[in-house]
């Protein structure tokens, strides 16, 4: 799922080529983010769309030769004047008078030429990385070598014309890698593999065979250009030395800015830095910063925090909602605003909490997972993987919030995006944090093989190295349990015990619920208030505030039939949630489909069964409750199976089901054992949410 969708698309078409562009938000003022070579499309700059539409009309295009643009063969149909005319075609199209232009590499020299070419159309150009034929050449990378027949092809002699034509997908392979030189880009070379893939080798010599008899790479292009320039280049880039950026911002008397450490494609690895130095680069050109600037003396400030809670079902808005309440019992001068998205906003509106009027600029995370679940399937560890734009986008969301809010606290119940990019970019940092989670540490499925083993350990290091080079982001980590709570699991291969780790990194508040059943009096009467009588059994069958459980649902009611069979005297409850249409389960008669329920914890914990997902809130409120339920991780959700499984195990909870294996019989055949079963579970912790607030309380 993207995190942003263009306003309108089409094509233009110039002498039989058709080029596709999207067009992303409205204003005055235009960004055209610029084709580059071909081996990518315009997904590349994923990163900066949804943050720039925001502020700015965003224009992008997918070069001649991938997307979904035609692809066209023979040197002629890309020499460098055939991609600068399709965009002015595009912008023609589009009704875009003048813009800026935003290149990287290849289309870093694109956007150069469209400056130089088209003065009247081009307000301001940023080239990242560009490509050009004077400064300073990598060695053994001459145009002469590029296009002989070498008798072997190790390293970069693999950048070779006729090698693309017999062996491309070797050819991305090293290439991509040598773009995404930074430790720990495993997405972003990912994603380039599979844009390099959607075009071929005999195309791409074509575009480089085009490039070599070009004559319109040299300084004269440049010294021709008289719009603002802004270079922005990677002192680590493997592809085109950082000296050639240097000498197009002397040309041009434009800005360098270098990013150290860097690679070949910042807007890539470092999507959040890049765009704030393209933003400041815009806002200074076009004059679009706030006129007026609000500021409020330090000390008559009001106390404030931001409540960050993560929207992946509702069990987090539940014990986030609890400790904030504590929080503000032992801080009441405290105002909290609560940064989220839907379903957690309606739930937070309906107990009369301010949510920030920012959330609705937050790309959907729920329906994100909706989107790449399968039939009781989610790979939660890819599907984060997958949600980086929208971690990008979000991030950028929070980060205005802050920087406008003046918060004292910053309280980020796995919010991800905030985490990440603090620690990768820690002078961004505003406020105190505190981080909590109920999990430490990405785990691997055996399928998965050797390379989700090594993607985990990967993403696992990444995380360490940040908190301990950073340890100040977070001034507290807690986490939601105990000690005992953590997997008996190392991080990775030469990476520490995730136990061990985590009880020197983090402070334990115990686990946190909602609202202990401790706290509601006599259950028979809490029973009676819900709507139940006395004599009769109700299961519940619930999947939290995402659509992702729908087939859990659906299976649920095919067993229907054989559970009332055997117990013909049960009354059977199935809570869709905010996400599922209830009419869209089909139920039949005898089954009732109840819709959003705000105090499903307190149907939970009167009821004689449930039937769950193997979710960490849902399945614990039951254990607290001593209830008997049966619980269907998905499958390839590492936290539902290792991390909570692990947990429900401690305190002896609750009947672990397969759902593939689970037909109607057995999950009949299993809830009449439950509903018979003696229980005696360990008791929940009844002050989480008392402790986590005290936590808090303390970094204010």
């Amino acid at each position: 799922m993207r995190a942003k969708y263009p306003d309108s698309e089409g094509f233009v078409e110039r002498g039989g080529v058709k080029t596709h562009y999207e067009v992303y938000g409205e204003g005055e003022h235009t960004v055209f983010l610029m084709p580059t070579w071909s081996i990518y499309h315009s997904r590349v700059w994923k990163g900066q769309i949804p943050y720039l539409s925001r502020h700015f009309r965003v224009i992008t295009c997918d070069g001649r030769g991938n997307g979904k643009s035609d692809r066209p063969l023979g040197v002629e149909a890309h020499l460098t004047r055939q991609y600068v005319d399709d965009v002015i075609a595009v912008m023609d199209a589009t009704g875009t008078e003048t813009a800026v232009v935003v290149g990287s590499s290849r289309g870093g020299h694109f956007a150069g030429m469209t400056a130089s070419l088209h003065p009247e159309r081009v307000e301001g150009a940023v080239l990242i990385a560009p490509s050009v034929s004077f400064g300073p050449v990598h060695e053994g990378r001459e145009s002469a070598k590029v296009i002989a027949e070498l008798e072997s092809h190790e390293g970069w002699d693999k950048f070779n014309v006729p090698y693309w034509k017999e062996n491309y997908p070797d050819f991305i392979e090293f290439f991509v890698r040598e773009i995404c030189s930074e430790a720990h880009s495993t997405k972003q070379i990912e994603d380039g593999i599979g844009w390099a893939l959607e075009t071929d080798g005999h195309l791409i010599a074509d575009t480089m065979l085009a490039r070599i008899a070009s004559d319109d790479h040299g300084e004269g292009i440049y010294r021709n250009i008289k719009c603002p320039v802004l270079v922005i280049h990677g002192d680590d880039d493997h592809v085109i030395p950082h000296g050639k950026g240097a000498a197009v911002a002397e040309l041009t008397g434009g800005e360098l800015i270098t990013f150290h450490g860097s690679g070949h494609m910042p807007h890539g690895r470092e999507p959040v830095k890049t765009n704030l130095v393209i933003k400041d680069f815009l806002d200074r050109l076009w004059n679009t910063r706030p006129a007026r600037f609000h500021w409020v003396r330090g000390r008559s400030r009001q106390r404030k925090a931001l409540y960050l809670s993560s929207p992946i079902g509702l069990g987090h808005a539940r014990r986030d909602l609890a400790i904030a309440q504590e929080l503000k019992a032992l801080k009441p001068d405290l105002h909290i605003d609560w940064l989220t998205q839907e379903p957690v906003t309606t739930f937070l509106q309906d107990t009369g909490e301010r949510v920030h009027p920012a959330s609705r600029l937050l790309a959907n995370e729920s329906a994100h997972l909706e989107d790449e679940c399968g039939e009781h399937d989610l790979h939660c560890f890819q599907a984060l993987r997958r949600m980086d734009e929208i971690l990008v986008s979000n991030f950028h969301v929070f980060q205005e919030v802050v920087e406008e809010g003046h918060y004292d606290l910053i309280i980020a119940d796995e919010a991800w995006d905030v985490d990440h990019f603090w620690h990768e970019h820690p002078e961004l940092k505003r406020g105190a944090l505190a981080w909590f989670t109920d999990f430490v540490g990405f785990l691997p499925f055996s399928e998965g093989g050797e390379w989700e083993a090594y993607l985990t350990a990967d993403y696992n290091e990444e995380m360490i190295e940040h908190v301990e080079r950073f340890p100040w982001v977070r001034d507290r980590a807690i986490f939601v349990g105990g000690p005992e709570d953590i997997v008996p699991d190392a991080f990775g291969p030469q990476l520490p015990a995730i136990k061990d780790w985590t009880q020197k990194h983090f402070d334990f508040c115990g686990y946190i619920t909602g609202g202990h059943p401790s706290q509601w009096g006599d259950p028979a009467e809490l029973r009676k208030e819900l709507g139940y009588r006395p004599d009769e059994k109700v299961c519940i069958a619930t999947v939290g505030g995402s659509g992702v459980g729908a087939p859990l649902l659906r299976r649920i009611l095919e067993a229907w039939p054989e559970v009332q069979r055997k117990l013909p005297e049960l009354r059977m409850v199935l809570v869709a949630g905010p996400r599922i249409d209830p009419a869209s389960l089909g139920a039949p008669k005898g089954v009732e489909v109840r819709a959003y329920v705000p105090d499903l914890h307190k149907h939970l914990a009167v009821c004689d069964l449930a039937m769950v997902q193997g979710g960490l809130s849902t399945t614990m409120e039951l254990a607290a409750a001593n209830r008997p339920f049966l619980y269907f991780p998905l499958k390839n959700h590492f936290e539902q199976n290792f991390h909570v499984h692990h947990r429900l195990q401690r305190y002896g909870a609750g009947r672990r089901m397969d759902y593939d294996t689970a037909d109607p019989d057995a999950i009949a055949e299993a809830m009449v054992a439950e509903l018979g079963r003696e229980l005696n579970y360990k008791p929940v912790e009844t002050d989480g949410a008392q402790r986590a607030a005290k936590m808090l309380a303390d970094l204010l």
